[in-house]
């Protein structure tokens, strides 16, 4: 799975909650830093290019779809991050939100509860 630009992750966080959209349609869905239309159909056909959508065609208008669920990202985004930034190691992450206080300990009992319950 090909590394997504901020500007392409923020377009399939649109697609994924739209489903089905047309380069207007996402345009208006845009909150800050709106760019310019042509730019973001460059955009969206990158993400076509790297797999991530795709299109029906309407005439000369396209309507873009997600191909990957947004939890097939976020399991290629997730195991990325620890292989980068954790040695691959999820106490090593978790070791980490414990030490910046982003995570409690009832949060953690609740991990240690599902983690006992899955096995």
């Amino acid at each position: 799975m090909e590394k997504l630009t901020n500007k392409e992750e923020e377009i399939m966080h649109i697609l994924w909650k739209l489903e089905k959209a047309f380069v207007k349609d996402v345009l208006a869905e845009i909150k800050n830093d709106k760019p310019h239309y042509n730019t973001l159909s460059t955009i969206i056909r990158n993400l076509e290019d790297k797999g991530y959508v795709a299109y029906n065609a309407y005439g000369k208008t396209h309507q873009y779809f997600p191909i990957i669920t947004k939890e097939e990202y976020r399991k290629g985004f997730m195991n990325t991050a620890i292989n980068n930034y954790f040695n691959n190691s999820y106490k090593n992450m978790v070791s980490f939100f414990a030490k910046e206080e982003k995570i409690s300990v009832d949060e953690l009992k609740e991990i240690i509860d599902l983690i006992e319950k899955n096995n």
